[in-house]
């Protein structure tokens, strides 16, 4: 088992794009947004979101449950108790994430092509940081099945102020980075995000951010589209670096790899 690392919601009316970057910069850490990107764990919190709120009597729809997709807890809790959930941001927080961690104990559903991606990076010596909104103890519980150390640290949802789609998280990431190694800034990292408000974070504090849509569409925010992380590697993300930033929509197949 590996040892445990390191443990902004208003839309921004123009991200900054990439401030500072220039072609040519050196790839030296990836962002990773973990529900939906690294792992498929959105049909997880989607199912406890049905259950508690029929629990209390109230009706949720799976549109309501996809306007939360990438949104900070605290944030999806009054959303919950608008839909007729009594209980307090704080217990509907623990209620959700107790039963999401149960399930992926049972079974972590990695996404294609992350774990290979993160493989690649642990080797080549890219730093690795979780940025995610949910808590601590899950984002815990899903580093922990997997083989090596990938990540250096977590920012979590319990450990910023102000969740994503602010820019908190993602700059947090960086001071982080940057306190072990003064060369990383917003514009030698690339940012793996699936969901608006995780784009929209990402984007507005700096980061070239590649956007893999999932549980729901992605419009253009300034983000790098890709269809899948099957296939890639760090030589495409190298890439969105080296040159003027392209809109690349290839799509990569690759079989799982035996290693994991």
């Amino acid at each position: 088992m590996p040892s445990s690392p390191l443990n902004v919601t208003d839309v921004f009316d123009e991200p900054t794009a990439y401030h500072g970057r220039q072609a040519g910069d050196e790839l030296l850490a990836l962002l990773w947004d973990m529900d939906g990107t690294l792992v498929d764990t959105e049909p997880y919190w989607i199912a406890a979101e049905h259950a508690l709120v029929r629990a209390h009597g109230g009706q949720w729809t799976d549109d309501a449950a996809m306007a939360l997709v990438g949104q900070s807890l605290y944030f999806s809790s009054g959303i919950l108790q608008q839909a007729g959930v009594q209980m307090s941001n704080r217990d509907i927080i623990d209620h959700l994430t107790a039963e999401v961690q149960a399930r992926v104990r049972e079974h972590i559903p990695w996404r294609p092509g992350a774990r290979e991606l993160l493989h690649e990076a642990y080797q080549e010596g890219i730093a690795c940081v979780m940025v995610t909104m949910s808590e601590g103890p899950l984002a815990t519980e899903v580093v922990n099945g997997l083989p090596h150390p990938f990540f250096k640290f977590l920012v979590t949802g319990d450990s910023v102020s102000q969740g994503k789609p602010h820019p908190e998280p993602y700059l947090k990431a960086i001071d982080l980075l940057q306190a072990q190694n003064p060369a990383i800034t917003a514009a030698t990292c690339v940012a793996l995000e699936d969901s608006v408000p995780g784009v929209t974070s990402a984007v507005a504090a700096g980061v070239c951010t590649v956007g893999i849509p999932h549980t729901v569409p992605l419009p253009n925010l300034g983000q790098v589209p890709w269809t899948t992380l099957s296939g890639r590697t760090l030589s495409d993300l190298h890439g969105l670096l080296q040159g003027p930033r392209t809109n690349s929509v290839e799509t990569h197949t690759s079989g799982e790899s035996s290693e994991f």
